[in-house]
């Protein structure tokens, strides 16, 4: 297949890129940088540098491809100014619009598209399946716009596909380099009373659910990438230190996370999000359950 990877020169888009060249698949991947954690043969890989936010030479390119996975969109974390939250927005609505503008007015195409667990909101203890509506803060209007972007590609023909990540668990980037760290040094715990529901996945199975929901051609709408066993944030925290033989008792108080403004009340958040797409749809988790997958993740 030929297949186009907005944002794949990311922590995510670079282990899609990677296992779908492995798999003999031609890949166009659209970064806004030179940097690539690709390793393999160029003779299958075309990496075009572009800001996908605005229309360019770079659309030229959607006509040909038989599937385009969206996956571009500025990191949540980081202090949410008005520039920043401006920033997060148009990353994801804007390329999303943009890619689906490049499509042909008739497709046979399949538009897999990024989103978030985030679009429930605050959870609170209510399970969260794709059934669900969306919450009322700025990520779930976020999430909102952006699936609604991503949703206009099936005026033209195109299957889609939305893919509503939680926090993604892997080696070498992410999530759990940033709070890996603080925890090695004996510093780590849960945030706030931690009371608050942990949607997580590792990194393998959200390469492998995409790759399922690639090849599933009656899989189409939204799609929870979320393990089938949630975790309250505390019991994240003292799973990841017992991975890591450190203590998991400095917790960040919740008036310290408020001082951050929107993005650190954000943290003190959570859905307990089941991935029920996906389990009804057939695709089996490798990673369930968050002891096995923190010890692949750090064992290594």
């Amino acid at each position: 297949m030929n297949i186009l990877i907005t944002g794949g020169t990311g922590f995510v888009g670079s282990a899609v890129s990677q296992r779908l060249l492995e798999q003999g698949h031609e890949v166009t991947v659209i970064g806004s940088s030179g940097r690539s954690r690709l390793v393999v043969p160029q003779a299958h890989l075309t990496h075009v540098i572009a800001d996908t936010t605005r229309p360019g030479d770079w659309q030229r390119l959607v006509p040909e491809q038989d599937a385009l996975i969206n996956l571009a969109g500025r990191s949540v974390f980081n202090l949410w100014t008005e520039r920043y939250k401006k920033a997060i927005y148009d990353s994801r609505i804007l390329t999303t619009r943009n890619l689906v503008a490049a499509l042909p007015a008739t497709t046979g195409a399949v538009l897999l598209s990024a989103s978030a667990a985030g679009y429930y909101g605050d959870g609170g203890e209510i399970e969260k399946t794709e059934s669900s509506g969306p919450g009322s803060d700025f990520l779930a209007r976020v999430c909102r716009d952006w699936e609604a972007e991503a949703g206009k590609a099936a005026d033209r023909g195109a299957r889609v596909a939305l893919m509503r990540f939680g926090v993604v668990l892997g080696r070498g980037g992410g999530a759990m380099a940033t709070m890996r760290t603080p925890f090695q040094f004996g510093l780590g715990g849960p945030i706030g009373n931690g009371r608050q529901w942990f949607p997580w996945i590792h990194l393998d199975d959200l390469v492998n659910a995409l790759l399922f929901l690639l090849g599933a051609e009656e899989c189409r709408g939204p799609f929870n990438f979320t393990a089938p066993q949630p975790v309250r944030q505390q019991e994240f925290a003292r799973q990841l230190g017992a991975a890591l033989h450190r203590p998991a008792i400095m917790p960040a108080p919740a008036f310290v996370m408020r001082l951050l403004g929107e993005f650190g009340c954000s943290l003190l958040q959570g859905q307990k999000t089941l991935p029920q797409g996906l389990i009804n749809s057939g695709y089996l988790f490798t990673y369930p359950e968050l002891p096995a997958a923190l010890r692949e993740i750090v064992g290594g």
